[in-house]
Formats: C-alpha cells, sequence, structure tokens
C-alpha cells in the first residue's frame, strides 16, 4: 500500500466561495481513479492550506496518480500555489498496531 500525500495553498477569497468548489460531484470522480482505496480531504481554513491523503492498492496506482491529468490539471491551475506531492510507502505493521484503516489490515483480522 501506498500514501500519496498533497498539499497546496488555496487563493484568498471568501469562505463561501471556496467551500462551493467542494460538491458531491467533484468527489465522485475520485471513485474512478484507478487503484485508489480511499481519498481524506484537508482543508486549514486559518492557512488557507488545503489537499488530501489517497491510500493506493500499489506503488504503480499511485504514480499513475501523480503523473495522471488530475494532478498535472493542479500543476497549472492558477488557484494552486505552493503544490507538493509526495509518495510514500505505508509501513503496514505499525500501521496496523496504531489502529490505521488500512482495507488489508481489517481482511487479515477476520
Amino acid at each position: 500500500m501506498v500514501i500519496v500525500q498533497i498539499n497546496y495553498r488555496r487563493p484568498d477569497m471568501p469562505k463561501a466561495e471556496w467551500e462551493a468548489r467542494y460538491t458531491d460531484e467533484r468527489a465522485r470522480k475520485f471513485l474512478a481513479v484507478q487503484g485508489l482505496q480511499w481519498k481524506v480531504w484537508l482543508d486549514g481554513a486559518e492557512e488557507r492550506l488545503a489537499g488530501g491523503i489517497y491510500l493506493f492498492a500499489d506503488r504503480a496506482s499511485a504514480e499513475a496518480y501523480v503523473n495522471g491529468p488530475i494532478v498535472a490539471g493542479m500543476k497549472t491551475n492558477p488557484d494552486i500555489q505552493e503544490l507538493s506531492v509526495r509518495i510514500f510507502d505505508v509501513r503496514e505493521r505499525m500501521s496496523e498496531i496504531t489502529n490505521a484503516p488500512l482495507p488489508t489490515l481489517r481482511a487479515a483480522a477476520e
């Protein structure tokens, strides 16, 4: 399993305008991302930081996402500043001990 962490500084705009961008439709498109197990959406309102934590089944899927059209669009979006994209391997045993919500760990416990 692999985690992708994406963070960026969002534009300085009224909260209501920023929140209006987060629609159910926007979230649903991630259901079609190959190998994506889940995504947690992040928002640091005070600092104008946003991003996501993504769990992928494997490194190939994570790298395909990072090099794919969604992240490419983020890189060219003038509303996104200080974009940071990182890929991490998951330490499964340590994560199991600390109750991480990882799909394969739940299956192993059953």
